[in-house]
């Protein structure tokens, strides 16, 4: 059976929310043209595959700071999880399915607990 970690509330919050910056710098990417700066569009088909862009007008300020935004969070709580003090207690192989099992735990349903009989 595999071995299930009581994880703190603050370390399980700073994963989940790590989860949800990355959720939004993934669809802030999609949505952004694909250069920061203006450049004209291009193709080249000399490769092993034809790459096509079109002329992208680049990022406003405001795109950008919410980049940086986003991008400065993320790195703070990679390193929040990362060096919570929760991982000095755990050892060897169980650190790494540790961590494994906290990237996964906003996916496990929380437990019910049993109704008191009336």
């Amino acid at each position: 059976m595999a071995t299930t970690y009581d994880f703190p509330s603050d370390l399980l919050a700073g994963q989940e929310e790590l989860h949800q910056v990355r959720a939004e710098l993934s669809a802030l990417l999609k949505r952004l043209p694909w250069s920061v700066e203006p450049l004209d569009g291009f193709s080249d088909d000399n490769g092993w595959r034809k790459v096509e862009r079109p002329a992208s007008p680049g990022w406003s300020a405001d795109e950008q700071a919410e980049m940086e935004k986003l991008r400065r969070r993320e790195r703070e709580l990679a390193v929040f999880v990362s060096t919570h003090r929760y991982w000095s207690q755990i050892t060897g192989p169980d650190r790494v399915d540790a961590r494994s099992e906290l990237k996964r735990a906003h996916e496990i349903p929380p437990r019910q607990t049993p109704a008191a009989d009336a």
